[in-house]
């Protein structure tokens, strides 16, 4: 089975939001109000012999740009295809714990993403730990973005160390998944792997071809069984990520991993 863990079907209030202009000019979106549905996102799911696409809630300071409501709607129209990742407004921090609670335990979500950059607060900050502590016991991974930031906002808040680092202390039992990659800082990447055996990563917004070597080389050595495979679709093509795959020379059994096997073992799929 592939996976694409970082996913999602895009609202016109998120295409159009005024930081995502960086991404809509560096894939051609000339008119971002036109969104991809869910017709258009299987078709390139199967463009690429895609099994399964996590689809991500989007909340931020403005309220949702794609409710819950929304994911829970469009997984339901291929719940075949599709699973949900939840999220919540993190300004009333207990209210943010219930809702997750209530999408996964209810609605079959399998994780939860809260993207830092969005809310200008690093992953240590305080609000968010009422969430962290709702995956925990519950354990379904929380799903976050390392590394720098496309969208014209700040980049500080994906820096591994020491803000994620804070929280995989404080939570030893959160599987935690950092998307895009980590870079620049994929030392630091490599420092929490050895460190924290429930930390995982996803390639989300890059293509094969652009992973940096030293990713490279993580995959294949401490980072094996510990990658999977995302797309930030519709920024990017299912089929576009998965071009140059060959590239990496991953043997076998790390392709495989990489391609669905350490999603299925980490989202309980």
């Amino acid at each position: 089975m592939r996976i694409d863990v970082w996913s999602q079907i895009l609202t016109p209030e998120m295409a159009t939001a005024p930081w995502l202009a960086t991404l809509n000019r560096w894939t051609g979106r000339t008119d971002p109000s036109q969104t991809e549905g869910v017709e258009e996102t299987i078709a390139a799911m199967d463009a690429a012999e895609i099994d399964l696409s996590l689809l991500s809630a989007w909340y931020g300071p403005s309220g949702p740009l794609i409710s819950n409501e929304i994911v829970a709607d469009q997984v339901a129209r291929a719940p075949d295809r599709f699973r949900g990742l939840a999220s919540a407004d993190i300004r009333r921090p207990g209210d943010a714990a219930r809702e997750v609670r209530t999408w996964i335990t209810e609605y079959g979500f399998v994780g939860v993403r809260i993207v830092p950059w969005l809310w200008d607060l690093p992953p240590n900050d305080r609000r968010y730990y009422p969430i962290y502590a709702a995956c925990a016991e519950l354990g379904v991974p929380l799903c976050t973005q390392i590394g720098h930031t496309g969208p014209l906002l700040r980049s500080e808040t994906g820096r591994p160390i020491p803000y994620l680092e804070d929280v995989l202390l404080e939570f030893p039992d959160l599987k935690i998944v950092g998307g895009h990659l980590g870079f620049p800082w994929i030392d630091e990447l490599v420092s929490l792997s050895i460190k924290f055996p429930n930390f995982y990563v996803d390639t989300s917004a890059y293509v094969a071809r652009r992973f940096p070597p030293a990713f490279v080389d993580f995959m294949k050595g401490i980072g094996r069984g510990r990658v999977m495979f995302g797309t930030n679709w519709p920024m990017l093509a299912p089929a576009d990520c998965l071009a140059d795959l060959a590239s990496l020379g991953l043997s076998e059994t790390e392709e495989n991993a990489f391609l669905g096997g350490t999603a299925r073992k980490v989202f309980g799929l």
